[in-house]
């Protein structure tokens, strides 16, 4: 089968981790034969390229110098600047131009939008032109968009019309996009993006200071100001470290409230990481943190795969009970649900993860057994071969 994907985000280069999710579904689906293409823009220029055996096609969409809408911080929290939402009818159209080129008839046999607000409208393009059926993926910030304009919720309406089948990455995000819809919305998850069987813990405590690990954007949505704030706090009869993995606007901040607090002596910023090293992260931390909140915007964690490569350690966490994330942690189960925006809360659920060792290993292996029979990537991947079987009329 060949494929086209269209999305707003996509690895930059073979260590990025942008969508890393999305690079790690796709090479399972080329080991099974399927053909994956990418379209994708560009990112200050960045020219068409490959990543791991997948053609990336980047199309530009403005001048390089500000051809960053979709990455970093993200479109959702660029929009709000009235330089960046004009950038967006460009970026549509160019978008769906090139969308028309690259997908002439008979090049490809499906078309997979992830995001479907706007690039719902290139794929439809593609559809209307050739005849490709049309696969959506909604992640959860579109959901919330349409929760904040009328606009936005009028073209999903519109554009689900159009679609062949429909999935989402959670049940937060499938009951929301039920709203707009009768046709039937798939439930499918992803899966870790990190190799991990060489690195599963055992149940004897490390040596040293305990350790707390973040990996994501360091953009509000992802709640680390909390995290920070909740570090004074935690309770524990040794030192505790956490390390920061990523980059994003707020580093500045959080490395400034981390010193009014008196706290930056236990915070490793380690910014971008390779591969590698995250799987050594994971697999010597003691907890691993999602504070995650809905930020002003209304964005919020559409899932969570963090949380998943981090049970797949055998790594208790603990996270904000948001959006997607109860999808992928049972409170008490396999991790500690707390309420966003509470450092306290947060603060109390570490300590007793941390002095508990009977309760964290518990959890760690709970969590692990949970992700590795239901993110597990086999299965992942065989409800996305029936959801385009489906969508080709052969199901």
């Amino acid at each position: 089968m060949k494929i086209c994907v269209m999305t707003s985000v996509y690895a930059l280069a073979p260590d990025d981790r942008h969508a890393s999710f999305l690079v790690e579904s796709h090479a399972q689906l080329q080991k099974r034969g399927h053909e994956i293409t990418v379209l994708a823009p560009s990112y200050h220029g960045l020219k068409t390229h490959v990543i791991d055996g997948v053609d990336v096609i980047r199309f530009r969409y403005f001048a390089s110098r500000w051809e960053n809408l979709t990455h970093g911080d993200g479109a959702p929290g660029r929009v709000s600047n009235p330089f960046y939402f004009a950038m967006a009818i460009p970026y549509v159209i160019s978008g769906a131009i090139n969308a028309l080129f690259s997908c002439k008839k008979g090049c490809f046999d499906v078309v997979h939008v992830q995001w479907p607000f706007p690039h719902a409208v290139w794929g439809i393009a593609v559809k209307w032109a050739y005849g490709i059926p049309l696969v959506y993926t909604f992640h959860g910030a579109e959901i919330l968009l349409a929760e904040r304009f009328a606009f936005v919720r009028w073209f999903l309406k519109w554009a689900l019309k159009h679609a062949d089948a429909i999935t989402s990455n959670s049940s937060f995000t499938a009951s929301k996009v039920s709203k707009l819809t009768t046709q039937a919305v798939q439930i499918i998850p992803y899966g870790a993006s990190v190799e991990t069987r060489a690195y599963q813990k055992t149940s004897k405590p490390e040596a040293g200071p305990k350790r707390l690990l973040f990996v994501g954007r360091l953009i509000p949505r992802k709640g680390l100001r909390y995290l920070i704030e909740a570090l004074p706090f935690i309770k524990t009869d040794h030192d505790v470290m956490l390390d920061v993995v990523g980059v994003g606007p707020e580093l500045e901040f959080c490395e400034q409230l981390a010193d009014q607090l008196g706290v930056s002596d236990r915070i490793n910023f380690r910014g971008f990481v390779t591969n590698d090293k995250l799987q050594d992260l994971y697999a010597h931390a003691d907890v691993f943190v999602l504070p995650s909140i809905v930020d002003t915007n209304g964005d919020t964690e559409g899932l969570g795969v963090v949380l998943i490569e981090a049970m797949s350690f055998k790594t208790p966490v603990v996270a904000s009970a948001v959006g997607g994330i109860p999808d992928v942690v049972t409170d008490n189960e396999t991790g500690l649900l707390v309420t966003e925006k509470d450092p306290s809360a947060l603060a109390s659920a570490l300590s007793r993860v941390l002095t508990d060792q009977q309760f964290s290993w518990q959890l760690a292996e709970n969590g692990f057994h949970n992700t590795s029979e239901y993110f597990d990537w086999d299965r992942i991947t065989d409800k996305l071969e029936k959801v385009y079987r489906r969508a080709l009329g052969t199901l």
